[in-house]
């Protein structure tokens, strides 16, 4: 999870480069702002999807096995 600190200065830079504009720096910070906010993201939701369990309404379980394999590898190693 990203700090507050740097949410708060993407929110920031972009309210400016909708405004004013950035700077050469400023569009820099914020392009290495925004890929390790991607990174986080992904990071994130990867955990969740490969922690899901898909259930029909019979109460089967139908999660893919690709997740399923992506589990039983995750927790072996």
């Amino acid at each position: 999870m990203l700090s507050p600190e740097k949410i708060r200065r993407i929110n920031e830079l972009a309210r400016k480069s909708k405004t004013a504009g950035l700077s050469i720096e400023e569009a820099k910070e914020q392009s290495a702002l925004r890929q390790e906010y991607l990174q986080t993201f992904r990071t994130s939701m990867r955990g969740t999807i490969e922690n899901v369990k898909v259930i029909d309404p019979e109460g089967t379980d139908v999660t893919p096995e690709k997740i399923k394999n992506i589990r039983e590898n995750k927790y072996l190693n």
